[in-house]
């Protein structure tokens, strides 16, 4: 009889260690859970008003006013030279007062975006397939400007030339 007596207590005995364990196992789980790596701030973070058609042609009028200055990788000043998207955040920046994303793969998605047919000075002219890999600033009469290549200079070229017009563009506007 005293074996039954103690079969219960000894059976709870077994259990507590196992119980023991799983809340370990699930404090653990929740403590991980609250400390997980917050994800990066999205492109969205920067805000943007729509500009006014002033600020617009003020845009356009800028980024000509640049034209003949030095391309450089990275480059995001007149002084230190200009790559596209460096181009871009320079402009809209000191002309508007807008904060530009840093590469053109996030400009693809800055924005509005406008059928090419309704472009207007001050839009951002994007190239590339699904991914744009060149950006520039449509300055109006089918021109923009845009900082090409290493070797070059911030230029102004035609959307209906041979080199762009076979490139797949993507319209967008603040």
């Amino acid at each position: 009889m005293q074996d039954l007596q103690d079969a219960p207590v000894s059976t709870q005995r077994s259990r507590l260690p196992l119980l023991i364990r799983l809340l370990s196992i699930g404090a653990c789980l929740l403590a991980l859970g609250c400390a997980a790596p917050r994800p990066p701030p999205s492109a969205g973070t920067y805000s943007t008003s729509p500009l006014t058609a002033e600020q617009s042609n003020g845009v356009a009028i800028h980024a000509l006013g640049l034209v003949g200055t030095p391309y450089r990788y990275g480059g995001n000043t007149p002084e230190g030279g200009f790559d596209c998207s460096g181009l871009i955040g320079y402009v809209y920046k000191n002309s508007a007062g807008q904060a530009m994303p840093r590469t053109v793969a996030r400009l693809a998605g800055f924005g509005q975006p406008v059928p090419a047919s309704d472009i207007r000075s001050g839009d951002l002219v994007l190239f590339g397939a699904s991914t744009p890999s060149h950006a520039g600033i449509y300055v109006g009469a089918g021109q923009f400007v845009h900082a090409p290549s290493t070797g070059g200079e911030v230029r102004l070229d035609r959307l209906d030339g041979v080199y762009w017009s076979r490139q797949p563009l993507q319209v967008r506007r603040l």
